[in-house]
């Protein structure tokens, strides 16, 4: 088998957030194609006890143990310089020595870096005979520049020049490797604007779902109170977007709709949640939950999953989670970027706080009427159509593979036998 090299910029275990999920499948699914060498950070200390299950898939890895002090500190030095923080944060003698030591080897041919600031590693002369694939997945400088537009000064100043200067690292990567990848259509249609001179080398591919296991289940008593109807909102509640989109909801929207149903609550579920965060479940029928087990129960026995970002790029999870559960979404045109699903066919969209309250009030009518069998089952069964038919992890990664020169009879190969990773992914909840 070829030798590939695969750097992340954290441990692609357990799938329990975005990019893990997304870098989960794309090392099993290499890991059938290449020996593949892994090189990547781990910035959580729950994570070691995973460091075999990833080492399982690979010929060798050398994983660093990221500590967000120094990393901050090399990152507040990019402010001497013309140099992004993004990649300065990643920035490791150790990682870079081990890189050069496999690529001087002769062995390695391919190489794949798994977000923008990964790619520094391979970016030198010594690794330009390698066939080099950089998944941004998101275009992160416009994330920045989001913040920038978002944030009161001063903070807006650094994050407008952290999207100025990440720009052009993008730009430099994507004209320097093989090809560049994001998680959507969308994402891949920005960034041809943003750097028109790496638009031939500019492609996608879209994340999936494991509808096996997000799947249309009966409400589990004891999650939500009895004679209680739930709205819920999941994710990682340390991420300044899900921060931003649960306080805009409490703020905005929820006092209306808990005048019109005084026995609703808004369930916001995910971990690391940061004190703002916390700070909600002092407002009448808001919890905040925490880390949990499993997602899925919350999702099963809510009314209504809502995904009110206000800040966002690439493809929300959340989304797609929900909606292959077959449960109604109501979301903001930020949370749809990426998905082609329909407003009105399969699910719901608001952009404004009148139409949150105007769609949201609706569902809860319609479901305590009894109602919700009605076009509410319909928009659920069709999302649930759509992720089926559009979010496929097997067949979706064979747009990475070609990408990395595989011919198209091993792709078309591996996905007709069934081919499985040595080891399945745990069912942890994507938050």
């Amino acid at each position: 088998m070829r030798e590939l090299l695969f750097l992340a910029h954290r441990l692609p275990y357990p799938p329990n957030k975005g990019d893990k999920i997304r870098s989960w499948h794309m090392l099993q699914y290499l890991s059938r194609h290449f020996r593949v060498h892994l090189g990547c950070f781990i910035d959580d200390d729950d994570d070691w006890q995973h460091a075999k299950t990833v080492a399982a898939l690979c010929a060798s890895t050398r994983f660093i143990d990221l500590r967000r002090g120094p990393a901050r500190w090399r990152a507040m030095q990019a402010l001497l310089s013309r140099q992004a923080m993004s990649v300065q944060y990643y920035r490791d003698a150790r990682l870079l020595q081990w890189v050069d030591g496999l690529v001087s080897g002769g062995k390695v041919r391919h190489a794949l870096a798994f977000s923008g600031p990964m790619a520094q590693y391979i970016d030198g002369s010594a690794s330009r005979h390698l066939h080099r694939v950089i998944d941004f997945v998101d275009v992160d400088s416009d994330k920045w520049r989001q913040y920038g537009d978002s944030k009161p000064w001063p903070m807006s100043q650094l994050y407008r020049r952290e999207a100025q200067l990440l720009l052009q690292y993008e730009r430099h990567i994507a004209q320097q490797f093989t090809a560049a990848s994001f998680v959507s259509p969308a994402e891949a249609a920005l960034f041809r604007q943003c750097a028109p001179m790496a638009r031939r080398k500019t492609g996608y591919f879209n994340n999936g779902v494991d509808t096996a296991y997000f799947t249309p289940m009966p409400a589990q008593p004891g999650v939500y109170p009895a004679g209680v109807q739930a709205l819920v909102f999941t994710g990682a509640m340390d991420y300044w977007p899900n921060v931003d989109a649960v306080q805009w909801f409490v703020r905005h929207v929820w006092p209306a709709l808990r005048r019109q149903f005084p026995q609703l609550q808004f369930y916001i579920v995910g971990s690391a949640p940061v004190p703002a965060v916390t700070a909600l479940a002092r407002v009448a029928g808001v919890v905040v939950t925490g880390k949990v087990p499993d997602i899925r129960p919350y999702l099963a026995g809510a009314a209504l999953a809502v995904a009110p970002l206000r800040i966002a790029r690439g493809v929300q999870n959340k989304v797609l989670e929900a909606m292959a559960m077959g449960k109604i979404v109501l979301a903001t045109p930020q949370a749809l970027e990426g998905i082609a699903a329909q407003p009105g066919l399969e699910l719901l969209l608001a952009r404004d706080d009148a139409e949150f309250i105007h769609h949201a009030a609706r569902v809860l009518r319609n479901a305590q009427s009894g109602a919700a069998e009605g076009s509410g089952a319909a928009i659920g069964a069709a999302a649930r159509q759509l992720v089926l038919q559009d979010y496929d992890w097997e067949r979706n990664l064979r747009g990475l593979g070609a990408m990395l020169g595989l011919p198209a009879e091993a792709n078309s190969e591996a996905a007709s036998s069934g081919a499985a990773s040595p080891l399945q992914p745990v069912r942890e909840p994507s938050t």
